[in-house]
């Protein structure tokens, strides 16, 4: 059975197609077969991976192959709700929400976090459903006020993600910072590591 992982955010530049192809990355680093489903209007994840170096651990987009993948990784597009958001929950195993740190971010995700958490197969507990500081790091303002927001709503920040250069030196070049070495990716490897312990629950 593939694994696959919804990436969902009413807000548009909220990091989803960075927190996609990155976590494409560092499954494909570990020799699984991952395919990405690139919802987004702008396509940017399907451009990115027209980039990519064929010398890379490969990812395909999905239905561009018959055999199944390991992970399919949806990058879905802003202000998904309704029938489309319960469509793409009946096909997934897992639910990451990336928000950045502004009141701004967190008030526009708040109906989106209330729809997700009314969903059957979440209230079920049969999604595992976590969030994602993006842009942010832990023990600042506002991670604090992110987490304050989100224990009423019984969800989880599973990790805070740096906003470095790093992201962005890789994605012009089609590459993740899993595919820089490491000696450089350091830091960004270290705050990925909560996130990917998540991916193993």
């Amino acid at each position: 059975m593939t694994n696959a992982i919804l990436v969902a955010n009413p807000k548009g530049g909220a990091g989803k197609t960075t927190l996609t192809v990155n976590l494409a990355g560092w499954l494909a680093s570990q020799n699984q077969s991952v395919s990405l489903l690139d919802l987004d209007r702008q396509k940017s994840a399907t451009k990115w991976l027209a980039r990519r170096p064929d010398n890379l651990s490969p990812i395909t987009i999905s239905g561009k192959s018959k055999e199944k993948s390991d992970w399919l990784i949806i990058d879905s597009p802003a202000g998904m709700h309704g029938k489309n958001l319960e469509h793409a929950i009946k096909l997934v195993t897992r639910v990451l929400i990336p928000i950045s740190p502004s009141l701004f971010d967190i008030q526009a995700s708040q109906d989106f976090l209330e729809e997700l958490a009314e969903e059957k197969k979440v209230r079920q507990g049969k999604i595992n459903v976590g969030v994602v500081g993006m842009r942010m790091a832990a023990r600042t303002r506002a991670a604090v006020t992110l987490e304050q927001y989100l224990q009423h709503l019984d969800l989880p920040v599973v990790a805070y993600l740096h906003e470095t250069q790093q992201y962005v030196n890789a994605a012009f070049e089609g590459k993740t910072l899993f595919d820089l070495p490491p000696y450089i990716t350091h830091a960004e490897r270290e705050s990925w590591a909560p996130l990917i312990k998540w991916l193993g629950r």
